[in-house]
């Protein structure tokens, strides 16, 4: 999986946040905000990546118990699905 290329992330007054780009902007009503794990997972998304190698690249970077690292992951991913940014879940 990784994201759509018509999305990017862009830092705006100290907070990250997930924009459309190109005709995306047409039919994409919004922003999405992101956290510091957040952006840690979009930096990984930017090449195609399994949801494992997504976790263990959180456990690698931050204190977290796999478990809790597990759902922030899949909830952060499913917020990508429903909004069409990611590609091959």
């Amino acid at each position: 999986m990784r994201v759509d290329s018509g999305f990017v992330l862009r830092e705006i007054a100290g907070d990250y946040v997930i924009i459309p780009t190109g005709k995306i902007v047409l039919t994409f009503n919004g922003l999405i905000t992101v956290n510091e794990v957040g952006v840690s997972i979009w930096n990984m998304l930017q090449k195609e990546v399994t949801f494992e190698e997504i976790v263990k690249g959180i456990l690698d970077e931050y204190e977290v118990e796999e478990s809790v690292a597990r759902q922030d992951v899949e909830e952060f991913l499913e917020k990508l699905a429903e909004n069409g940014i990611l590609i091959g879940e």
